[in-house]
This record gives structure tokens, C-alpha cells and sequence, in this order.
């Protein structure tokens, strides 16, 4: 197993794992606000937040589990837009990454 499948695979597991805390903190939260206005606001910023943590893990997850899908098809180090092979260095730097660096730069 090379070592980008297994630091990808790590990956996805502490994403895993974090999903499923900000899951259950969702969950555990989910009683009646306090009665204090200013409380109010301050549990309703952190569910906000809780929210958004959530989602970005979501999301690099989905990342993840892809490039480990482009790796055991054998396509894990080729640009999937423009077919080149991706730089070592930016896949040491970003492991989960599927473009290389000119297209990326394009899509943002």
C-alpha cells in the first residue's frame, strides 16, 4: 500500500470520527434554548458553527473517499482534467487533491 493510500485512509477516518462528534454534539444539543435572550444567541452562534464544521468535514471527506477511488483505479496521481501527472510535492502537500496545480488554479 503506498503511503498516500495510507495517510488517505487516516484521513478518512479522523474525518469520520469528526463528523460523528459534531454529529452527536448536534444531537445532544438538541433541547429547548435557554430563556435568556443573550444565551440565546451564543447557543444558537454555536450550533451555527457546529454546523459549518460539520459541513467542511463532509466535504473534505467526500474528497477523500474519491481520491482513494482514483487511487484504486490507478489514477491516483494523474490530473483528472487535463490528464498530466500531478506533482509528488503537491500530492505530499495535499493528499486528497485530483488536479494538479495549473487546473486547480483554473477552476479557482
Amino acid at each position: 500500500m503506498t503511503d498516500r493510500k495510507q495517510q488517505l485512509e487516516m484521513l478518512r477516518d479522523e474525518l469520520i470520527d469528526r463528523f460523528n462528534r459534531y454529529k452527536a454534539h448536534k444531537e445532544q444539543r438538541g433541547g429547548p434554548l435557554d430563556k435568556d435572550m443573550e444565551e440565546q444567541s451564543i447557543e444558537l452562534q454555536n450550533d451555527n458553527v457546529i454546523e459549518a464544521l460539520q459541513q467542511e468535514a463532509e466535504d473534505e471527506l467526500r474528497q477523500v473517499v474519491h481520491a482513494l477511488e482514483r487511487i484504486d483505479d490507478g489514477e491516483g496521481d494523474c490530473c483528472e482534467q487535463c490528464g498530466e501527472v500531478i506533482d509528488a510535492r503537491r500530492l505530499a502537500a495535499l493528499p486528497q487533491t485530483t488536479l494538479c496545480r495549473d487546473c486547480a488554479e483554473r477552476t479557482h
